[in-house]
């Protein structure tokens, strides 16, 4: 695509790098990000992916916005409380740039939708800013056998973790955590809080792994596990191995179709 005078103006501090240029600025502006989540990990991915001209971007979330989000959730503003975040996060990413076009799904992912809002606008790459185990596990495995590249982020208190899945070429988030723990095993960020700032850097490395990828630039974490703690200041990449006997993405998958962890956790206990 051909850049407008303002876009090039816009954009000049990509365009003079030279793994970017004008040539990279419109695989931008033409590319799908979906981020999947619109709260601690999403808000900023999806502010700076915005700024950085990703052309569409969509949001998944059913929540409103709650005081308690401004501390971290900075996509949203004090007078949005109240207003869903996905609605919030749209008109945030409207004001800061007018190429992007938002796509919103005020609906919780499941087993019934991922896939739908996956293919709707036959996304490039796929973010999980989501703050729970089942639906980390939901997108991994709905990402996996939709042959679609994606970034797991995670944080809680003073850490965090992400990695990138490259469909065929490397580990996914099985290949890491088997399977979810035991409902109440591990505590939420509600429940055991975490410090604001966590979201933005755990955040803007899951849109810097997109960007990288839709540009076909530089390492990904493919492969890699990259923990962050913020009172020793101190990252950690880690070489993960992708495990032949994974259930969703192994030599042998016995995960063929998608299911909701926590409902098969209570039919279970039903039967």
């Amino acid at each position: 695509m051909n850049l407008s005078n303002q876009q090039l103006e816009r954009y000049s501090r990509h365009i003079i790098l030279k793994d970017v240029g004008a040539k990279g600025q419109s695989k931008l502006l033409n590319s799908k990000v979906l981020i999947i989540g619109a709260g601690g990990l999403g808000a900023p991915a999806a502010m700076y992916l915005a700024a950085a001209g990703i052309g569409t971007i969509g949001l998944v979330d059913f929540d409103k916005v709650d005081l308690s989000n401004l501390q971290r959730q900075i996509i949203h503003l004090t007078r949005d409380v109240g207003k869903p975040k996905v609605l919030s996060g749209q008109e945030t990413i409207n004001e800061m740039n007018s190429d992007v076009k938002v796509v919103t799904y005020r609906e919780w992912v499941s087993s019934n939708n991922i896939i739908d809002i996956i293919k709707d606008q036959d996304y490039d790459f796929i973010i999980d800013g989501t703050d729970n185990f089942p639906a980390k596990f939901l997108i991994n495995d709905a990402c996996v056998l939709a042959s679609k590249p994606f970034s797991h982020g995670g944080i809680i208190r003073f850490e965090g973790q992400t990695i990138t899945y490259l469909p065929g070429a490397g580990p996914c988030y099985r290949c890491i955590f088997e399977d979810p723990p035991p409902a109440g095993a591990v505590p939420t960020c509600s429940q055991a809080g975490v410090l604001g700032v966590m979201g933005g850097i755990i955040g803007t490395i899951q849109a810097t792994e997109a960007i990288k990828y839709i540009l076909g630039i530089g390492e990904l974490l493919n492969g890699y596990l990259l923990t962050y703690n913020a009172l020793n200041m101190e990252f950690r990449k880690i070489k993960i191995q992708r495990r032949k006997s994974c259930q969703v993405c192994g030599e042998n998958p016995t995960i063929d179709h998608l299911l909701d962890y926590e409902q098969a956790v209570c039919d279970l206990k039903k039967n």
